[in-house]
């Protein structure tokens, strides 16, 4: 079985629509995947009924935005039901504060670039998560810019003059409320040290002592000796190992199934869930 457990939609930082992935999804040859956008399931019905036309697994799933000491770390929820969740509640909220703080970006750049708040909501489409990948797309349809690496390299860097933080639960709190809603809870990406700071061993071990379910280990953003270190966590603490692309359609280079959960793996996963079923689950 071939499962890639993370991916984006239009409905956050990906070029394509739920229907779209399904397709390219089916066309690489998975078996399962998870459409997990950040902070929204907006694009669950569509890629729910997109999967059961075409046979091929889902699970429903959502990246959520957290912080641990000032340290930005996501947090894959898989399974969760939304339905009057706190975590709902906590992402609704997660969603305004990204257009606030997307606006004070855009208008701090506008100061200095031709990018308006409009073109960036062009870009985004409707109901999408706007954040900073859709104002890098401002910037490079307006030539400032080649692509959303070199905006984010250049202009949308944590440490620029341009930066706005994004006010986010700790991850400890989103296990919680991931938990409540009958999700299972993986840390995404947890050693990709080209992103940024990364949480160090202490902090790791606090938030898998929280409840955390699982490692998503073979990424491309861990590098090789961080892909021991955590093997070697997992292994310890008995925890849930996966294999992801995260996904972006031409948003990023990263190839859907590049990297692949193994079938154990994903049925460890959805045992530990009681909220929301897979769909066509092998």
């Amino acid at each position: 079985m071939r499962a890639d457990l993370h991916t984006h939609s239009r409905f956050s930082d990906g070029t394509q629509s739920p229907t779209e992935l399904v397709a390219e999804a089916v066309d690489v040859g998975l078996d399962v995947f998870a459409l997990t956008d950040h902070d929204t399931t907006i694009g669950w019905d569509e890629a729910v009924t997109a999967a059961q036309d075409r046979g091929i697994g889902l699970l429903r799933g959502m990246e959520v935005s957290c912080r641990w000491e000032g340290i930005s770390v996501h947090i894959l929820c898989y399974l969760h039901d939304p339905a009057g969740a706190e975590i709902t509640a906590a992402i609704d909220q997660a969603r305004s504060d990204r257009i606030v703080r997307s606006k004070i970006m855009v208008d701090r750049l506008s100061q200095d670039f031709a990018i308006t708040w409009e073109e960036v909501e062009e870009l985004a489409g409707a109901d999408a998560t706007i954040g900073r990948p859709h104002v890098a797309d401002a910037l490079v349809r307006a030539g400032i810019v080649r692509d959303r690496s070199e905006a984010f390299g250049r202009l949308l860097t944590g440490s620029g003059p341009y930066y706005v933080a994004l006010p986010v639960i700790s991850p400890v709190e989103a296990i919680r409320m991931i938990h409540d809603a009958g999700g299972a809870a993986v840390f995404a990406h947890p050693l990709a040290s080209a992103r940024g700071r990364v949480v160090p061993d202490a902090g790791l071990r606090t938030i898998i002592d929280a409840g955390l379910d699982g490692l998503e280990i073979d990424h491309r953003d861990n590098p090789p000796e961080g892909r021991a270190r955590l093997r070697v966590l997992a292994a310890e603490y008995g925890l849930i190992v996966t294999g992801s692309s995260d996904y972006h359609g031409t948003g990023k280079p990263n190839l859907l199934g590049e990297n692949t959960t193994a079938r154990d793996q994903v049925e460890a996963l959805v045992e530990r869930t009681t909220g929301t079923e897979p769909i066509r689950f092998p």
